[in-house]
């Protein structure tokens, strides 16, 4: 079973200054997109306009995190609610920046899942080894640890469109990449783990992106993998072209069935 491609795109602190003029240019140079699922996520600055921007369009926002509490006195924080509130439909969790700078852990990773789903959200739940640790040869127990954690108390039922993103640490803003197979070996013990912990009905039907320099010359190469369903892109999705590039390696790989 193949599942739809997804590409999503995170601008992380990016870009500096107002982000309209970029939003515009992708819905003007993406609208050819059609085989694949769109996601941007912005700065929260830049959520209110984007879902503006993108209203009845093919392109679905997110946001790049969120606080596990609804309310309170907790300065600077952002609220699963209020990201449901301006339309998001989608949020970033867990991904290794969190981790390194903001000391998210596996615990509050979990908190942050939970609040995402009780406010209707649709988490994309970062996971991926440091390269100490895969030099190491611990990169599934890695993994592995991070699922569990992120998962725990959490029922099928909660994960409506949820999506997984396979990042492991060394590549993400490195220009390093996984190779392929490499990537895959990854990809395929998460599916194991989602047949595990829930169905194997749901591993297959959950896509599983890959994330970490992914770039226009790489992309088809991965995408190519049978558990690669697209992929979860920072430095790039930050250029209309090079998105819209692999984008388009993921709709021929759609439209050719994989040949």
């Amino acid at each position: 079973m193949k599942r739809r491609y997804c590409i999503a795109g995170n601008w992380k602190m990016n870009p500096p200054g107002a982000a309209g003029g970029l939003l515009l240019e992708m819905r003007e140079k993406l609208d050819e997109i059609t085989a694949v699922d769109l996601i941007i996520c912005p700065p929260f600055t830049a959520l209110d306009n984007a879902r503006q921007l993108f209203q009845n369009f093919r392109i679905t926002i997110g946001a790049q995190n969120l606080f596990w509490e609804d309310k309170g006195a907790y300065t600077g924080e952002i609220s699963a609610s209020m990201l449901s509130a301006i339309g998001v439909e989608y949020v970033i969790i867990g991904h290794s920046e969190r981790r390194q700078y903001f000391d998210d852990t596996d615990e509050t990773v979990n908190k942050r899942m939970k609040a995402a789903l009780k406010a209707g959200l649709k988490p994309i739940l970062c996971l991926g080894e440091t390269e100490s640790e895969r030099e190491d040869g611990i990169t599934f127990e890695v993994v592995r640890k991070q699922f569990r954690g992120a998962l725990e108390g959490i029922e099928i039922k909660e994960l409506k469109d949820f999506m997984i993103a396979y990042e492991p640490v060394w590549a993400i803003g490195t220009g390093k990449t996984a190779k392929p197979a490499d990537a895959q070996e990854v990809h395929e013990l998460l599916r194991k783990l989602l047949a595990e912990k829930y169905t194997f009905e749901f591993s297959e039907s959950t896509r599983i992106l890959y994330g970490g320099s992914v770039k226009p010359d790489n992309a088809e190469g991965l995408f190519r993998q049978p558990d690669i369903d697209g992929a979860l892109i920072g430095g790039a999705s930050l250029s209309t072209v090079s998105f819209r590039q692999i984008a388009e390696a993921a709709e021929f790989l759609t439209t050719n069935e994989h040949e």
